[in-house]
């Protein structure tokens, strides 16, 4: 392909429209590529790898790259296409390159197309979102028509909670006028308008070694505080209000014969309204503090955070004006609340429009089972094309 030729002698909506009709087969090369290179969120060099790629994909297309390294989480890749839109209020395309699945997982498990499904680690989740940004930021460099500066942002650690990533998200989206997340469309071809926030917190308990047989008396064990506390814990889930406390992970003790000095537990805490964090953050800090066993304490710490994708008016509007569109391509679909937490509550919480889940459709994410409709990609960067060329009216 070259991408970068001048096409501005066309009219933008038609040309862009007609070039990603005849991109499939590069759009699923391109997914090839990135599936087959394993991405977990600790494997910075993986991570590195599938950006390399996209760089090479968006430069060839007219786009400047510009790169913030990171020394542990993979660098934060930011295209822009030169001089587009007018102002200084971007559109702002979001994507993660980090995946959930361990190193070998792509050379077990590598990229294949069956009966229009495109299957391989992380191929809905997000990798087909990445390349839709990418022909979509590649379009508009060939075509023109962006009304505002168009920027693609692409991180490395969005399923670990974007400790590297967030502070630049909401830097960017505070300058955004809108903000569109491909992370995957739902399974029924929906996108995203809202989504929980999460916490995840660790608790760690501490107690007092002794025999268990000898001088069991003179011990306090860790574990059977923590016990005492993942009861309580449980306690606070109210799914009527969308509101969980996972425990998701517990370990602890020395030995078997032992009283445990030692115990941790690992928890995943999700609410939709803001107005809840407080109260529900209130109540854990409670929990902890109790002691139920004499003789332990107990801390906690947070260690990662999503806030909500709570939809605003200006984000119910965004949404009008992407339906708008995908009604044109004669698709209906509507915004709606997921449970799972995404970079988008950053952008959200940065106050910028935002709606998500607009990549390609697929469905069984962090598992082997993960899959993305072919013949949704072009569809969906269609769409998304329409909307970003209809933000002007």
């Amino acid at each position: 392909m070259s991408q970068a030729t001048s096409s501005r002698g066309v009219d933008p909506e038609t040309g862009i429209l007609e070039w990603l009709d005849s991109q499939e087969g590069a759009m699923l090369e391109l997914l090839e590529k990135l599936v087959n290179i394993d991405s977990g969120s600790y494997d910075k060099a993986g991570i590195d790898a599938v950006g390399d790629v996209l760089r090479d994909f968006l430069e060839s297309a007219g786009l400047e790259c510009t790169v913030t390294p990171l020394e542990k989480h993979g660098d934060i890749i930011r295209a822009t296409i030169p001089q587009s839109g007018a102002g200084n209020r971007n559109i702002l395309l979001m994507g993660h390159r980090d995946t959930v699945f361990a190193d070998g997982e792509a050379g077990r498990r590598p990229f294949k197309v069956e009966n229009g499904r495109a299957y391989g680690p992380g191929v809905a989740d997000m990798k087909s979102g990445l390349v839709m940004n990418s022909f979509v930021a590649a379009a508009f460099a060939r075509f023109g028509g962006a009304p505002m500066p168009l920027v693609a942002l692409f991180t490395g650690d969005e399923e670990i909670g974007s400790p590297a990533s967030a502070p630049l998200i909401m830097q960017e989206a505070s300058q955004a006028r809108v903000v569109f997340n491909s992370e995957p469309g739902r399974a029924n071809g929906n996108v995203v308008k809202a989504r929980r926030g999460c916490i995840f917190v660790r608790i760690e308990v501490k107690g007092k070694a002794a025999h268990s047989g000898v001088n069991f008396e003179d011990g306090a064990s860790a574990v059977e505080e923590l016990a005492h506390k993942i009861v309580a814990l449980r306690q606070l889930t109210d799914l009527e209000r969308d509101m969980s406390v996972n425990v998701g992970l517990v370990s602890g003790g020395q030995s078997v014969n032992t009283t445990a000095p030692q115990a941790t537990a690992s928890l995943d805490i999700r609410y939709f309204n803001p107005d809840d964090r407080a109260p529900l953050m209130e109540a854990i800090e409670k929990i902890v503090a109790q002691t139920s066993v004499p003789g332990t304490s107990a801390r906690m710490e947070i260690y990662g955070e999503f806030p909500p994708l709570y939809g605003s008016d200006d984000s119910e509007e965004l949404l009008a004006t992407y339906r708008a569109a995908s009604q044109r391509l004669g698709i209906e679909l509507d915004g709606e609340l997921t449970k799972g937490a995404a970079d988008s509550g950053f952008a959200s919480a940065a106050g910028a429009a935002t709606i998500c889940g607009l990549g390609p459709v697929g469905g069984r994410y962090h598992s082997d089972e993960e899959y993305m409709e072919v013949d949704s990609m072009v569809a969906r960067a269609k769409t998304l094309a329409l909307a970003i060329l209809s933000l002007d009216r």
